[in-house]
């Protein structure tokens, strides 16, 4: 049931931004009087659920669930139908438009995925999340993991800009700046202190590595996991853990510090059970864990408006975006490896997860459209990018290319587009064992 949910979620959002994606290409085209004969969602290979054509157009539902597609007259495209290339061209078709008009039909699916990027993420905030905390309502600052201390945190700091742009939420504080980040600036004691970070710390996070967290407050046993370590010995809600092997715990995160450092270990626990300073014996598990849930601190958070939910939409969007660049440069760089860092379908929808949460998904599907909009306009041929490219080109040069040089273009892109695809469904594959 799970891995239907997880394919499901994948399906919708792809189809989705697909269609989104297409539509621009469609609108653009039939501005420029091109026509469109095809818009299809999802492909139609031999036969077609449903098909209705509306002037110049047919529009359909194919069977195989990948997308979709629009057939723009005059254009070479993946569908390799040259036949139209024999005539003439006639002035609805793609071909005899100038370079500018035929470049604007190529990136407006791209310019289209990154409209819908900005506006999901602007209404997946209103929505769903409705309010954010703002960095400064942390008061008593982050903890700091022993890699975080090597680098020069402390815990108590404030994380006030990363790269020298200001973290105004929490989560920009722990979003994928902090991963790539070169310069994080804390705040201590009200001095603002520069630290320089490593180029480990990318790989160190990717990998679920403790590095900084809100973990910072004071606690007592809010509940119990029932069966586990910490009820079996004795620990009641409403305690406080004083100390741990001699180790004073003033906080959550010093806590979790010290039963990851003891995995599988009974440790001494000094607890006060408000009717008596009590001595626990507890074994923690093999993943660092002795089943207790802490009472958590109140935070002041700040409502989202329209205007602050479509500036953090557009922020967060592009965010991503950077995101890729600087993946793509970790790997054209030989610091990461492609098979490390490259997940087709089946590794999104396990991101996408077996549980439907529409808040997760419009989340991760606003973040995936402006994905597409990033691959699509690298210069690859057979993708927008490869052929804006081409058409940039021909606009500067004033020389248009041939269409047998563009048809040979096309076959190789859809070459070098297979092998890509069957790199990263394949690397999917060997990571699921």
């Amino acid at each position: 049931m799970a891995g239907l949910i997880m394919a499901g979620q994948l399906i919708l959002a792809l189809s989705l931004l697909v269609v989104i994606h297409e539509f621009g290409h469609y609108i653009a085209a039939r501005i420029f009087g091109i026509r469109v004969t095809k818009f299809f969602v999802f492909f139609d290979p031999w036969f077609k659920i449903w098909s209705k054509k509306i002037g110049d157009t047919e529009f359909g539902i194919g069977w195989v669930p990948l997308g979709g597609y629009v057939k723009i007259s005059g254009m070479i495209d993946e569908s390799l139908d040259t036949k139209q290339l024999k005539e003439e061209p006639k002035e609805w078709e793609f071909r005899a438009k100038p370079a500018w008009q035929r470049f604007i039909v190529m990136i407006s699916g791209v310019v289209m995925n990154v409209i819908a990027a900005v506006l999901i993420l602007t209404m997946s905030h209103l929505v769903f999340a409705k309010s954010y905390l703002p960095v400064d309502n942390i008061e008593q600052g982050i903890y700091a993991y022993p890699y975080a201390r090597y680098l020069g945190f402390e815990t108590g700091d404030k994380v006030v800009e990363i790269d020298g742009k200001a973290t105004v939420r929490y989560e920009d504080v722990f979003s994928t700046k902090l991963f790539f980040a070169e310069t994080i600036t804390v705040n201590r004691g009200g001095q603002n202190i520069n630290l320089e970070m490593t180029d480990t710390l990318y790989s160190f996070l990717k990998n679920g590595g403790d590095f900084i967290s809100l973990d910072n407050f004071s606690f007592t046993v809010d509940s119990l996991r029932s069966g586990m370590a910490a009820e079996q010995s004795g620990l009641k809600p409403g305690a406080k853990i004083l100390a741990i092997e001699n180790q004073a715990v003033p906080s959550f995160g010093k806590l979790k510090e010290i039963l990851m450092q003891n995995k599988g270990q009974e440790l001494q626990f000094i607890v006060d059970s408000k009717l008596s300073i009590d001595t626990l014996m507890i074994r923690v598990d093999s993943l660092g864990r002795i089943g207790i849930y802490p009472s958590l601190p109140k935070f002041e958070l700040k409502e989202y408006t329209f205007a602050s939910a479509m500036k953090y939409g557009w922020a967060d969007a592009f965010e991503s975006l950077h995101a890729n660049i600087k993946g793509f440069g970790l790997i054209f760089s030989g610091k990461e490896k492609a098979k490390d860092s490259l997940q087709g379908p089946i590794g999104i929808a396990k991101v996408y997860g077996g549980v439907w949460d529409w808040a997760k998904f419009w989340k991760l599907t606003g973040i995936i459209s402006m994905i597409l909009a990033f691959v699509n306009i690298l210069p690859i041929p057979a993708l927008d990018g490869g052929h804006a490219l081409l058409l940039a080109i021909e606009a500067i040069t004033r020389k248009k290319l041939s269409d047998k040089f563009m048809e040979v273009v096309q076959v190789i892109g859809m070459l070098i587009l297979l092998a890509l695809m069957v790199f990263v469904i394949g690397n999917d594959i060997i990571n699921l064992f």
